[in-house]
């Protein structure tokens, strides 16, 4: 990987010169949206090479990577269905939903299906409050979403 510093800096840490960068958090969540982008998830080793290319240490890295939720450490399925579990889309029913799709999809929120095509999740507002209660399926946001209409979003997605 290439070293991401506009204006680097060499300072000597635990006796191995690392390069420093200023602007290291703002091009840190590019880099990452990138490799999930490109693999799907963020494996240890990206990781490492990561902390390597900012001269940070890998736990930084992994913090922001759990932080944000559509970044992931693990391999999910083709297609990642998220359910928005802010407040307005709980009232509007949004955990019928999810028991929706446990049921057609046969597993529980956060894990994959065993044909890898689908994962599903629960996040924090996807700014669908107004079509609550409302879904993302990868980057396909979905409003007023009814159990009846979970068979048919799934289907849509296998097409």
């Amino acid at each position: 990987m290439v070293n991401e510093c506009a204006v680097p800096k060499k300072i000597i840490k635990g006796g191995k010169e690392v390069m420093v960068c200023d602007e290291t958090r703002s091009r840190l969540l590019p880099v990452l949206q990138d490799i999930q982008d490109k693999k799907g998830y963020i494996s240890d080793k990206n990781m490492q090479e990561v902390a390597d290319m900012f001269g940070i240490h890998p736990v930084e890295v992994f913090s922001v990577i759990t932080f944000y939720s559509f970044l992931s450490e693990k391999k999910k399925g083709k297609h990642i269905i998220r359910v928005s579990n802010c407040v307005s889309n709980v009232m509007a029913g949004s955990e019928k939903i999810v028991k929706e799709f446990e049921k057609v999809l046969m597993i529980e929120i956060g894990q994959t299906t065993k044909d890898g095509e689908f994962t599903l999740e629960r996040t924090s507002c996807i700014g669908m409050c107004n079509e609550a209660p409302a879904i993302m399926v990868d980057d396909k946001l979905i409003g007023k979403v009814t159990p009846q209409r979970v068979k048919k979003i799934i289907q849509e997605q296998k097409q």
